[in-house]
This record gives structure tokens, sequence and C-alpha cells, in this order.
């Protein structure tokens, strides 16, 4: 299985809407990359980096794909809505990781 972490750095004045995030954004998401093998999504948010420091990231949504490719060849194919979306809920450009799950 593969793992793709779309990360939202922490900025004291940035904007991100969570609550638009997980019911709009990502059921997005569920929609058009499940016919490139999403098996499922989380978002996690960050609310902490230790003692009383900000979280390193303010939000992060993780995809999960069955082939290594399945997030490419989705982005390829839906990326162009999903990053006109983006605005709808923050002003931070996410950082993207793709990993293998052992």
């Amino acid at each position: 299985m593969f793992k793709v972490s779309v990360m939202y750095p922490y900025k004291a004045d940035a904007r991100f809407d969570l609550d638009y995030y997980q019911n709009n954004h990502m059921m997005q998401v569920e929609k058009l990359m499940k016919p490139y093998g999403l098996v499922k999504t989380t978002v996690e948010q960050g609310i902490s980096g230790g003692a009383d420091l900000p979280p390193p990231y303010v939000c992060i949504g993780c995809l999960f794909f069955e082939a290594e490719d399945g997030y490419d060849r989705g982005i390829a194919g839906a990326g162009k809505v999903l990053r006109e979306d983006i605005k709808n809920y923050t002003d931070i450009r996410p950082i993207r990781q793709i990993s293998k799950i052992l």
C-alpha cells in the first residue's frame, strides 16, 4: 500500500478552514481518486509540536492507494479540479510526500 501525505505547514497568520477541508474537499478527493485505486483517506489536525510549541503542520490529509502510481495517475486526471479547490479552504501551499507502507 502507498500513502500520500498532503501537509499544510503551520503559519500563525494563515487561513485554514478545517470543516470545509474535511467535509467538502476530501469528499471531492474520494470521488475523483477512487477510479485510480484510492482505498481510504484520513485527516489529521495538528494541535501541538510538544510542550507549548505550535504544531509543525496545521493539517495533514492522507490518501492511501493500492498501487504506487495511483496518486500520479489520479492527479493527471483530476488534479486541476482539486488544485482549484485549495483556495476555498486555505492560503497555505501544501507539501506532499508519497510513502510505501511497510
